[in-house]
């Protein structure tokens, strides 16, 4: 074999082939071979449309499709061989099939790599955001579980990482299960997104033949509810657009975020310090030192790849940003980022599942933070707005209370009628009837809050979407 007949995909300009570090540094086989069944399938559509419009015969089509039958049993197999020399993913097969069925040399008719990896690409986003909202459901269905069951246990929620009002276990996680249903509309509007067929784009300003591309985006799939087939309509955006690749890091980016932040409440809530919840033994690891530790690591891991999954998008935003029109070399390192990201989310949010399935609320735990009386004393505030005090002044006043109580070294609560009636004249001996936390929570039934008709409600909704 000749050294120009090395890539035979492009080498008919070249008389030398590309060095061995050349080869090396610019494959994307290594990586890109993820998409071959996208590819395949690719082919297969395109092959199809080719012999619809008298560019193949039918014979010539069905022996390509009966070849690409055969790459694809290898592939499912792991018994294909990749093989550097040709580059990507497109050209491994492209030449595997052609060594196999001459008639492949017209596969490449009417189409260039440029709208065949964006076309594969697109093809893989439909599949990923499936993953990721069959995984998004798992998890949430594992939080409204959760939250079904502790509707009455209670504990403190915090700003400031203070003690701030009381709320249920239900609301609060009730909180992360808006967030992951926010992730479930924006992996929709990604898939939505990406659902719109590039190819017949060619490398950049579509072909002189007389294709069609209507048929190969319905071949593919890529149609509206009514069927009709999605067609991008500018061939140099659509060989150069990554824009569905940064949405569907991103959001993937703000799952990772919101895991985050949820794993960062167990892990507090787990510690010694605070004791609200017992995470299930077989997501938690032990010391090699310290025989009594039981330490939340697979929460650590989750918030920590949080940061890993928000760098894969800093890679695209910072890849594409100078970039002129059309395709650039550059745009292959698109694909590695994207391939971390949905496997690092899918992993976070299967690891998320597991932890919230098999985790405890200590009630007991829960029951004693949750008597702090400090924690209602914006009721008590209301107390006083309700007889009629401007609520500043109702404000100021429950202040002073409070650093009255901490003068004396006692609850709020505990305070007597005459103290607290030296402070504002308006207060009454049902004063201290404030700081019950049922009768506090019952009071606060407006959409949104966390009253217990209320939660009962959000929790049967997000039972009846997440089904």
């Amino acid at each position: 074999m000749s050294e120009s007949s090395k890539q035979a995909t492009w080498g008919g300009r070249f008389s030398k082939g590309p060095a061995e570090l050349m080869l090396r540094f610019s494959e994307s086989v290594s990586f890109d071979q993820r998409l071959a069944l996208f590819d395949i399938q690719c082919s297969e559509a395109h092959s199809a449309m080719l012999a619809e419009v008298g560019l193949l015969t039918v014979a010539e089509k069905d022996a390509i499709h009966r070849g690409l039958t055969e790459i694809r049993s290898e592939v499912e197999a792991g018994s294909f061989t990749w093989d550097e020399r040709f580059e990507d993913v497109h050209m491994n097969i492209e030449q595997t099939l052609t060594e196999r069925v001459p008639e492949a040399a017209k596969l490449h008719t009417a189409r260039s790599r440029n709208d065949q990896v964006a076309t594969d690409m697109r093809l893989f986003f439909k599949a990923a955001c499936g993953e990721l909202e069959t995984s998004l459901k798992a998890t949430l269905n594992a939080l409204i579980d959760q939250a079904e069951k502790n509707q009455t246990v209670y504990i403190p929620g915090y700003t400031h990482l203070q003690r701030a009002q009381p709320v249920s276990v239900a609301h609060h996680l009730l909180a992360y299960i808006e967030m992951l249903g926010r992730d479930l509309d924006r992996v929709a509007a990604v898939k939505d997104q990406a659902n719109w067929c590039p190819l017949g784009s060619g490398a950049i300003a579509g072909t002189t033949l007389p294709i069609n591309r209507e048929i190969s985006a319905k071949l593919l799939g890529f149609v509206d509810a009514d069927g009709n087939p999605r067609v991008t309509r500018n061939s140099m955006d659509a060989v150069s657009d990554r824009d569905v690749h940064m949405d569907f890091v991103y959001a993937c980016s703000l799952i990772g975020i919101h895991l985050s932040r949820l794993a960062e409440d167990f892990i507090l809530w787990c510690s010694s310090e605070f004791g609200f919840v017992d995470l299930p033994q077989t997501f938690c690891t032990g010391s090699s030192l310290m025989p009594q530790k039981k330490n939340p690591d697979a929460m650590e891991l989750v918030r920590g790849k949080s940061g890993r999954i928000v760098g894969d998008l800093q890679s695209l935003l910072t890849m594409v940003k100078g970039l002129p029109l059309t395709y650039n070399r550059d745009l292959q390192e698109d694909k590695p980022p994207v391939f971390d990201a949905l496997d690092q989310t899918l992993i976070c949010l299967q690891v998320a599942e597991g932890v919230v399935s098999g985790l405890t609320m200590m009630t007991d735990k829960c029951a004693s933070a949750v008597a702090d009386p400090a924690l209602l004393a914006t009721d008590v505030v209301d107390y006083l707005v309700e007889k009629g005090v401007p609520f500043r002044n109702a404000h100021h006043v429950i202040g002073a209370l409070v650093a009255l109580a901490e003068e004396q070294g006692v609850a709020l609560n505990a305070l007597s009628l005459a103290d607290v009636q030296s402070v504002d004249c308006h207060f009454e001996a049902d004063w201290v009837d404030c700081f019950n936390v049922e009768v506090a929570l019952a009071a606060r039934e407006q959409t949104g809050m966390p009253g217990p008709k209320q939660v009962a409600s959000q929790i049967n909704y997000w039972k009846k979407r997440c089904q």
